[in-house]
């Protein structure tokens, strides 16, 4: 045999791990160079220029400043176009300055929006260095090669991993932050006092799911007073409370610099829209009264707490579609579902053996097996019943926990007592390659990823939406496919119009309406009947926007078979279809906008065609109420919304929470 280099010998670990990353950079570089602009990007990008040439943090207020300043570093020194503000709502105008900032900045070539995303692909380096330090500190270095193997290739780490949002950000601080503490506790000192609470900062202002570390130190510490000898619990507890305390205001005040220590959320001149107390009176009192405390006393920056209450109001009453259904509330059970489909097989198998090494003493790390399994359960259980069910990327930390704890599982089941033991080396080296090879055969389209056991990525918009499969990814290879299929009439149902324009990248269907066209405009006026080539993406398709079926106008395709999927995301359809619900929908939106341009005679004649195209189109009937009011029509109003009334509550009663109230209200107001 010949003779391996002394060199190799010496450094073939540190080789390993740079071959690892950079077969990662390599696949999301790839990834994202292909994909096009999804949801929250331009949002996230023009606040993050918008916060280094102005200080303004009332843009977008939903998250904290960090990934977005690092995002936006990019266009640092570089003379941008930007859209005049125009105070509207402030999800409103930082969707639609985002978009068109970045249209007249960079087209449809998104060469700075690639620059944006490799600057937070720099996060999903750190994150795999984290991974492996984290797991070599506590099981080895065989232990952190499989780990950051696990994390290197992981469907849904590579999934986000350089795109220009807060998920890679409050991944990586997560696990940098329970890996801190867990160094200051196994030998303290205040060096590792400060990492910890910098740590807890970047996390907080990575994203405000960051504040779940607090009680997640706190059973950890609980933990530690447990496992303490009995004359030193009290004693033990005492100290850590005092560091938790010291980490959470060190973090706070990381928080604070982030904003530049100004607690106004915008520059002075500027007012966010709606207020902080406005927008907060949508919340309990209990939770009202907090957050204006907080407020009156500065505790928090403003735009912090604006965020804060984005997210409570968000979760009140947003909807869910999993296992082909759409609810109109949370359900308790979708993250443990969707995990099961999001999740390798390989890992989820490795997963299993890393229980029963746990079980029969294989692996007996109990302090960092616990200091990883408390706070992912913790994290689990606050996600499921958090309200927000749109995607696994909302659990993603879980994914960085698991890779570390199945490293230490496959080396207490493969190498016991300095030696191998074949037959489990073989089991978990192939549980391994299952992973990667899983993961690798839906590459490049690592955001539809789902397991075989639920059919694969081809199956995954029957059984989830969202971000779990369809976040508007997929425009360049749209574009292509029409490229092929000229000369016919298309139309396009997008998830992200009005907030991303299709025609931007050359797309020149006509557009259909969506629920978000239904706030923001954008769709087309509809004919009832279509001809040609329709476009639907993966959620339209599902309606997961809707809190309920009923309201999705594209109901019939789903039980059409498509000529082509698109990316595993955009249904394609070729022939005639009957689209009344659609054609009504598009009437009453636009019928509602001229209602707000001051119009209300030809909102009314919009109106009426829309609910002669659609008698039950509830939004039709509302329109035509809402234009008859503006002139003066009362009886003819109240009729109308009355009607509105009755198809509204052949919904479910969670779903007419959303519509009956407000137009009863409308109805009492013409008594």
């Amino acid at each position: 045999m010949p003779r391996i280099p002394g060199w190799l010998r010496k450094h073939w670990v540190s080789l390993a791990v740079v071959a690892l990353l950079l077969i990662q950079v390599a696949q999301f570089t790839y990834v994202v160079h292909r994909e096009s602009l999804t949801f929250d990007e331009g949002d996230h990008s023009f606040s993050g220029y918008m916060m280094w040439k102005t200080g303004d943090y009332g843009l977008n207020p939903e998250h904290p400043p960090l990934v977005k300043l690092l995002a936006a570093v990019p266009t640092l020194g570089r003379q941008l176009w930007t859209p005049p503000l125009q105070g509207r709502f402030f999800k409103n105008e930082a969707y639609l300055d985002g978009r068109d900032w970045l249209a007249r900045n960079d087209g449809g070539s998104q060469h700075l929006v690639f620059e944006m995303r490799m600057m937070t692909g720099l996060l999903a380096v750190g994150l795999s260095l984290a991974v492996f330090f984290m797991a070599r500190e506590f099981f080895g270095t065989g232990a952190a090669l499989f780990a950051l193997t696990m994390a290197s290739f992981d469907p849904n780490l590579l999934a986000h991993s350089a795109l220009v949002t807060t998920d890679m950000g409050v991944t990586l601080f997560f696990l940098t932050s329970i890996y801190a503490f867990y160094r200051y506790v196994k030998k303290p000192g205040w060096g590792r006092l400060l990492l910890a609470a910098l740590s807890a900062g970047l996390l907080i202002a990575s994203k405000h799911s960051g504040i779940l570390l607090a009680p997640m130190l706190v059973v950890l510490i609980a933990w530690e007073a447990i496992a303490a000898a009995r004359g030193q619990r009290g004693r033990t507890a005492l100290r850590l409370a005092g560091a938790l305390v010291f980490i959470l205001v060190g973090g706070v005040l990381v928080l604070w610099a982030f904003y530049g220590f100004r607690y106004a959320a915008r520059p002075a001149g500027l007012e966010l829209h709606p207020s902080l107390a406005a927008y907060a009176a949508g919340l309990s009192h209990f939770d009202q009264s907090v957050i204006l405390t907080f407020a009156h006393w500065h505790l928090l920056p403003e735009s912090e707490l604006m965020g804060l209450v984005d997210v409570k109001l968000m979760a009140q009453g947003y909807p869910t579609y999993i296992l082909g259904h759409v609810y109109a509330h949370a359900v308790w059970w979708y993250f443990p579902v969707a995990v099961l489909i999001k999740t390798t097989l390989g890992l989820l198998a490795l997963l299993a053996l890393t229980a029963f090494a746990l079980v029969t003493g294989r692996l007996r790390r109990g302090r960092e097996v616990a200091y990883l399994v408390l706070p992912a359960a913790l994290y689990f259980a606050i996600a499921m019943y958090a309200g927000m069910d749109i995607g696994a990327r909302h659990v993603l930390p879980l994914y960085a926990m698991a890779a570390v704890l199945v490293g230490g599982g496959i080396m207490a089941l493969a190498r016991r007592e300095g030696r191998w033991v074949p037959a489990w080396a073989a089991v978990c080296g192939l549980l391994v390659s299952a992973h990667v090879a899983s993961a690798l055969s839906v590459f490049p389209n690592y955001l539809a990823y789902a397991n075989r056991a639920w059919g694969g990525p081809a199956n995954v918009h029957n059984l989830l939406s969202d971000a779990n499969v369809d976040w508007a990814q997929q425009l360049y290879q749209v574009k292509e496919w029409r490229d092929r299929h000229p000369g016919q009439p298309c139309w396009f149902a997008y998830f992200a119009n009005p907030e991303i324009r299709p025609s931007v990248y050359g797309i020149d269907c006509q557009m259909m309406p969506t629920a978000d066209t239904m706030w923001m405009g954008g769709s087309s006026l509809v004919p009832p009947v279509i001809h040609g080539t329709v476009f639907i993406s993966a959620g339209d398709l599902s309606g997961c926007e809707w809190p309920s079926n009923q309201l999705n106008p594209y109901r019939p395709f789903q039980h059409a078979k498509p000529v082509a999927m698109i990316d595993y995301g955009v249904m394609v359809y070729q022939g005639t279809f009957a689209v009344p619900q659609a054609a009504a929908m598009s009437r009453a939106q636009h019928a509602e906008a001229l209602l707000g341009q001051h119009q209300p005679q030809a909102a009314l004649a919009l109106a009426q065609q829309a609910v002669t195209i659609d008698p039950q189109s509830m939004f039709g009937q509302t329109a035509l109420g809402d234009a008859e009011a503006a002139l003066g029509q009362k009886q003819q109003a109240v009729a109308a919304w009355r009607a509105a009334i009755a198809v509204a509550k052949k919904m479910s009663p969670a779903a007419q929470k959303g519509f009956v109230p407000d137009l009863e209200k409308k109805v009492k107001s013409m008594s």
